[in-house]
């Protein structure tokens, strides 16, 4: 019996394995139809009784504006175009900064967020944090990193039943994720740690200060080079 347990849990890793890594090879070029993310708030607003919003438009990185490719490096990891899929300086600020109070801190890459939302689900475990360590080494060592941005930028929460920048340009400010000024594409990237509660127009005095920071750090960071 032990000996089938163990064959039988060799198979399901096997298979794990070559779904999983098939997966990434493939959404190295073919675009992201649907994350589980967008499917477990369509339950959730099914659930509710809310009016169902699910809107995703894919585009290619070319048709995303700079402004908001930098802006979300600015905001959400700034060392993206260093590491590779983990910041190791920013997870022993956190842990420093975590053990002082009460108030948590993470210290999730560009990479990692990319790993776990088209991958896996938004709550938190042990389970869930290894399996993101896991698609956060695959799609460094398979993507390159333009290609990361692309699908974060294509895949991430940035409203109620918002997903990727096309979707959230056009919600936020009607125009195309490609015509994005620095200003807009800073009110987006200032929302993104919590979506669903803020909004990135008309801004509130938070979100504006957080504005304001992200632009500047867009102005210290340079220009945006991927090579």
């Amino acid at each position: 019996m032990i000996r089938k347990l163990f064959r039988f849990l060799f198979k399901i890793l096997l298979w794990f394995f070559a779904i999983s890594i098939g997966l990434v090879i493939i959404y190295k070029w073919v675009p992201v139809p649907v994350t589980p993310l967008m499917v477990i708030r369509t339950i959730e607003q099914k659930i509710d009784g809310k009016d169902i919003v699910w809107k995703h438009d894919w585009e290619s990185i070319d048709n995303i504006s700079k402004n908001l490719q930098l802006a979300v490096i600015c905001s959400e990891d700034q060392n993206f175009l260093n590491h590779h899929g983990f910041d190791m300086k920013a997870i022993e600020k956190a842990i420093e900064f975590n053990k002082k109070g009460k108030r948590t801190r993470g210290a999730s890459t560009i990479s990692q967020q990319t790993a776990k939302n088209v991958f896996l689900w938004p709550h938190r475990s042990w389970l869930r944090k290894g399996l993101e360590a896991y698609f956060t080494f695959l799609i460094e060592l398979i993507w390159s990193k333009e290609r990361i941005m692309e699908v974060y930028l294509n895949s991430i929460e940035m409203g109620n039943g918002i997903y990727g920048a096309e979707a959230a340009a056009q919600h936020w400010f009607k125009r195309p994720a490609a015509n994005l000024r620095q200003q807009e594409a800073a009110a987006i990237a200032a929302i993104l740690p919590s979506p669903l509660r803020y909004r990135a127009s008309p801004a509130t005095n938070y979100i504006q200060r957080r504005k304001n920071w992200i632009t500047q750090q867009m102005r210290f960071f340079g220009p945006l080079n991927y090579e």
